[in-house]
């Protein structure tokens, strides 16, 4: 019942410590695909179905911020939008997919949104889409974690999944668009936070 100070149990033992775990592809392709069936027998239409997979991707991203922020080795929340950006750019991303996103970069057209591109999400490459659904967009769900992730963070944004033709590609890219709410109101808090 009680235990000596030289023997730690393993509800005592910190996470970081137990190693990376992953789940097989196999494994996640399978239940992703029960997901993606799921909600698609409670909608009528594409829109209604992406934002299904949306719901579904913002509770899990709630709870990763949660799970990184406490494994990383600062333990704390970014406050700054760049570095929030870098964090889902970089940690988030090689948590859901072993590997950093492709590009993050700021639209020429409006200050308040950013992108994300990556031309390999397994998430669009194991989903096979039938004719009369040809602009389902699968990464729908890593739109709605990324949405969960920054709006955990203090950061309300509008997230939404794209297909962009890649010349000389048969598979088109995937960007996830991220439009921020209160955008200004974001550049004043991050002007009177000091460093």
């Amino acid at each position: 019942m009680f235990q000596s100070r030289g023997s730690v149990g393993i509800v005592d033992k910190p996470f970081s410590r137990q190693g990376k775990q992953e789940v097989a592809l196999s494994s996640f392709s399978y239940l992703f695909g029960e997901v993606v069936q799921y909600c698609q027998s409670r909608v009528s239409n594409i829109g209604e179905l992406e934002r299904k997979l949306d719901e579904v991707g913002y509770g899990v991203g709630l709870r990763l911020l949660e799970v990184l922020c406490y494994r990383e080795r600062a333990q704390r929340r970014e406050t700054r939008l760049l570095d929030m950006l870098k964090f889902v750019h970089s940690t988030l991303w090689k948590y859901l997919f072993g590997r950093q996103a492709r590009d993050l970069e700021q639209s020429n057209t409006a200050e308040d949104e950013y992108m994300i591109s990556d031309s390999d999400l397994f998430v669009t490459k194991y989903v096979s889409v039938p004719r009369e659904m040809g602009h389902f967009n699968p990464a729908a769900f890593v739109a709605g974690v990324v949405r969960g992730v920054l709006e955990g963070a203090g950061f309300p944004a509008r997230v939404t999944a794209h297909y962009v033709p890649v010349k000389d590609q048969a598979r088109p890219k995937t960007v996830i668009l991220m439009k921020f709410q209160h955008y200004s109101a974001i550049m004043q808090r991050e002007q009177r936070i000091p460093g």
